[in-house]
């Protein structure tokens, strides 16, 4: 996570958020007809940066994360642009990991802002902000672009560019329903839009459902496609994805067994673009897959002062499928703690839009703590009634408690006897906490 807590800190957060708060009100609004306008106006940029487009449910992160490194690693100016951020609009934009310098940042914008027709309904906070993006890439230089989409795909922000150089759909679940459509055949149809008449694809494992749906659509748009095997787990931190001649070994610094999914679906992307002339050997895959980080996601920090400090694990799991990720880490890391009997202890927020009891019931367990917290800055779930649903998905939870801050959730769970704290919920709260809060890295296991 690059350091954003400057002097200036603030106040170039409250410049961006002041260009950026008349286009708030617009809210999501799916379409492509006002950023293709956008960025015509601006010249389309998009045009002169090629692009790999990374759709998905979970997941699309990571493998943006380890896509920019290697690329990086490979002597490549590499943009990348992921959503949404956890400290600074800045993370939103980076090359060669740097995030947008805030002169730049606010030049794009402004640039965006004038060239905006006011006869034509206004576009939306995310479409003027990935306007700023292509603007940036295209004049910072960048040689390609690792861009994640935002929301679903086909009618996405994101998804004015005819000809990626890969498109990759990681995962597909239930989530964004309201919008996408009530099922997975639904939204898998959404999440295909991305993909581009007879230009390549990378696409991980999909529910049958939605399988056959993508699968259907690679055909009808004769995309050759790559569904890669997980990788496999070797000792040391290692990974191995591939066999034979294209076998490579790479250090996975991503916690999770899901990231055996996820680096394989970016070493195949590599791959892709291995074939159309682009130079990366095999050791800059390595060395860039080393070096790829992803905070907020399965994190290990020690929070508080030497003094009063406790190991605190910090994780999104913001929606069911990304619990179960979770689930899944948390269930590992008491296998590693055969002489405990499994108590975790839970500090949650949650937006009020969110599948709440499916949450619940993917991380919660019997004789589990729970203390809840309000989301700040967003539209969060009432703390009272989140401890309503989750005694009704756990009715054996040892404790439940509601406090009004993070800071007083945080203060509370110190003296609590639980070797194992998971901060989680959602991504707007680990944001809150990665900039509000005192913390040091920390990494007691690697599981």
């Amino acid at each position: 996570m690059p350091v954003f807590q400057t002097a200036d800190f603030e106040q170039s957060e409250q410049q961006i958020e002041s260009l950026l708060a008349p286009f708030g009100r617009f809210g999501v609004e799916l379409g492509l007809e006002r950023i293709q306008r956008l960025l015509k106006a601006l010249g389309n940029p998009q045009t002169r940066v090629p692009l790999v487009h990374v759709a998905g449910t979970n997941g699309k992160g990571s493998v943006c994360a380890y896509l920019a490194a290697v690329l990086t690693a490979a002597d490549y100016r590499v943009g990348r642009y992921t959503s949404p951020h956890l400290v600074s609009w800045r993370e939103r934009i980076t090359v060669n990991g740097q995030p947008i310098a805030i002169a730049d940042l606010m030049q794009r914008l402004h640039q965006v802002i004038a060239a905006i027709d006011p006869a034509q309904p206004s576009p939306t906070q995310f479409e003027v902000f990935t306007a700023a993006a292509w603007l940036h890439f295209a004049e910072a230089g960048a040689d390609l672009v690792v861009m994640e989409v935002g929301l679903g795909g086909r009618l996405d922000a994101t998804n004015v560019v005819d000809a990626p150089l890969v498109s990759v759909i990681t995962s597909l679940s239930r989530e964004h329903w309201q919008r996408l459509g009530p099922t997975l055949a639904d939204i898998a149809r959404e999440k295909a839009g991305v993909l581009k008449p007879g230009h390549p694809a990378v696409i991980g494992p999909l529910p049958p459902e939605a399988q056959t749906v993508v699968q259907t659509r690679l055909a009808a748009l004769n995309c050759p496609a790559v569904w890669p095997q997980p990788a496999v787990r070797l000792e040391h931190g290692l990974a191995r994805y591939g066999d034979g001649d294209q076998a490579i070994v790479y250090p996975l610094p991503l916690l999770g067994d899901h990231q055996l999914v996820n680096s394989a679906i970016a070493i195949a992307t590599l791959r892709t673009l291995q074939t159309q002339g682009w130079q990366i050997a095999d050791a800059a895959i390595a060395q860039g897959m080393g070096q790829a980080r992803w905070p907020g996601r399965l994190q290990w920090v020690q929070w508080g002062n030497a003094a009063q400090g406790y190991p605190l694990l910090i994780d999104g799991a913001h929606n069911p499928a990304a619990a179960q990720v979770l689930r899944h880490y948390v269930d590992r890391w008491w296998a590693s703690q055969p002489q405990q009997a499994p108590q975790t202890l839970w500090l949650m927020g949650m937006l009020a839009t969110k599948d709440h009891s499916d949450i619940f019931a993917e991380l919660l367990r019997p004789r589990d703590a729970l203390h809840l917290v309000p989301v700040p800055g967003h539209e969060t779930a009432e703390t009272a009634a989140l401890a309503a649903i989750a005694r009704s998905a756990c009715p054996t939870l040892a404790h439940c408690e509601t406090h009004s801050t993070l800071k007083e959730g945080l203060a509370a769970i110190g003296s609590a006897p639980y070797p194992l704290r998971v901060l989680c919920g959602s991504l707007y709260l680990i944001g809150h906490f990665l900039a509000t809060e005192t913390y040091r890295d920390g990494n007691p296991s690697r599981v």
